[in-house]
């Protein structure tokens, strides 16, 4: 299936959560309620004692993960049931290098492969090391994400545009994950350069909360938006009541594609 299709779209709404967050069992649950509240693809996060790029927020989901006993087996686990819930919904991964080292490389690209999954983020390796990954992701036909940030060099953005596959992540400021409330117009410039080389769709993310933001997003020629924090402070806010947990998730994607 031509997962990369979805992206090509105009008003892609993508939400974030880390597995196992704040159990498997409830995890599962909520990605299904994001998936049918109307969730055009998932980015899904493994558990990481040292998520350097995420904010409070998604640090917090982190933390939780880990203490309902996150591992690399069990996310697996989880994927395969994710991916036979819905077999047509693009699965992307963000994680970091750490545990893709230490469950080793090609293992982890074929055990992505077997659950699914259509691509892969590693957030802490930059373009100039990702050799590696872009060779085992391509043999087992996993498309490997870059992330374009507005103090990215025009020359790197012309080689992740050339190397990218399903989508550019564009980072709407730079900095950490987190929720905000003025999105700003920086990623307008890296856009415009990446679909300068090739009309590669990019995705706007760091600071969407707001179905407003998705607006701009598409203002500045994004296809779409993937949004992290926004979503793991609802997990965080109805811990003790799944039922409004769900409820609230509900509303909040669907706000977002009422207006992308």
């Amino acid at each position: 299936m031509d997962h990369a299709s979805v992206f090509r779209k105009n008003g892609v709404f993508v939400p974030f959560v880390v597995l196992g967050d704040p159990s498997y069992e409830e995890s599962l649950a909520i990605v299904k309620t994001l998936i049918d509240a109307g969730a055009d693809a998932l980015e899904l996060g493994f558990a990481f004692s040292d998520p350097m790029a995420d904010g409070v927020a998604i640090q917090a989901s982190h933390v939780r993960a880990l203490q309902a006993g996150a591992c690399m087996w069990a996310n697996f686990d989880l994927l395969q049931k994710i991916h036979a819930y819905n077999p047509k919904i693009p699965i992307g991964l963000l994680l970091y290098a750490n545990l893709i080292h230490s469950y080793g490389l090609d293992s982890f690209y074929k055990d992505c492969a077997a659950c699914g999954v259509a691509s892969v983020l590693v957030a802490d390796v930059p373009l100039a090391e990702s050799a590696p990954f872009v060779a085992s992701a391509n043999s087992h036909n996993i498309a490997l994400i870059f992330i374009a940030a507005p103090h990215t060099s025009p020359r790197d953005l012309e080689q992740i545009a050339k190397l990218s596959q399903a989508y550019v992540y564009v980072l709407a400021r730079s900095g950490v994950t987190g929720a905000g409330e003025n999105l700003g117009t920086d990623a307008k410039g890296v856009i415009a350069t990446l679909k300068g080389v090739k009309n590669v769709p990019c995705m706007l993310g760091f600071g969407i909360s707001k179905p407003a933001h998705a607006t701009q997003a598409l203002e500045m020629g994004a296809n779409g938006v993937i949004c992290g924090s926004a979503v793991v402070k609802i997990i965080a806010e109805h811990l003790d009541n799944p039922t409004r947990a769900h409820a609230a998730l509900r509303e909040f994607v669907q706000g977002f594609k009422a207006l992308c």
